[in-house]
């Protein structure tokens, strides 16, 4: 699930929110995922990012590549569980993920989907622009 914990990208025009800019960076971030656009994908990540077993983001790159690799098709379900902001410059977002064999429709999402993980990530402005600086992900256990 690392694809998504390194969900980030350049924050929305002036006129938004920084609410709605990380939103849209999820957004963004799902959506180049499906494409399996890693450069697209890693526009999003800082130089800076570190996961919390202390891989950086080039280790990053190389884990969503293998990914990749393996999976010639990516069809995800998110959902954003909250948005903080501790400090003005840098948002935690909270999201359930989902990997699907294959596109679903809304009502079905998160019962078809193969793998659920809980993502935590932290996003900091940097120039103007959301990118992820650390992430967690770790798998929903169902009962």
């Amino acid at each position: 699930m690392a694809l998504l914990a390194c969900a980030v990208l350049a924050g929305c025009g002036p006129t938004t929110t920084p609410e709605q800019q990380v939103r849209a960076v999820i957004a963004r971030a799902e959506a180049a995922a499906e494409e399996r656009n890693l450069s697209g994908l890693m526009d999003l990540v800082s130089p800076r990012y570190e996961d919390e077993q202390g891989g950086s983001a080039v280790e990053l790159t190389r884990t969503i590549r293998g990914y990749f690799i393996v999976n010639q098709s990516v069809h995800l379900v998110t959902r954003i569980e909250s948005v903080e902001f501790p400090y003005k410059d840098m948002a935690r977002v909270h999201l359930t993920v989902g990997t699907l064999g294959r596109k679903a429709v809304p009502a079905d999402t998160f019962d078809m989907a193969a793998d659920v993980h809980e993502v935590e990530v932290e996003l900091q402005l940097e120039r103007g622009e959301w990118k992820v600086t650390r992430a967690s992900w770790h798998p929903v256990v169902s009962a």
